[in-house]
């Protein structure tokens, strides 16, 4: 269901995710355990399309990130830490 090959994220000089290999069957579940800064938010977020991977491929089911990412975040809900929102916004409330 989810194949994960050599995943890997750079934020400029900083490797925040190093080669992740990955095979999550159906009905398997997987947590992912470590201390803070040690790639977890990162790889979620790619795997769910929310971020480009610096190198690896990544497939879900028949798809592929990259050219199938749209389809990917169709079949997955991911709800992050904090809510994608923009920070600036304000609530109207009218009556």
């Amino acid at each position: 269901m989810i194949h994960v090959e050599n995943l890997t994220r750079y934020y400029d000089d900083f490797c925040a995710v190093d080669g992740i290999h990955l095979n999550i069957q159906k009905g398997e579940i997987l947590g992912l355990l470590g201390p803070n800064g040690a790639g977890k938010t990162t790889t979620l977020r790619m795997l769910t399309g929310y971020l480009q991977p610096s190198a690896g491929q990544i497939r879900v089911k028949d798809f592929t990130i990259g050219p199938d990412t749209l389809e990917i975040k169709k079949r997955i809900g991911y709800l992050p830490e904090s809510a994608p929102l923009y920070h600036d916004m304000t609530l109207s409330i009218m009556t």
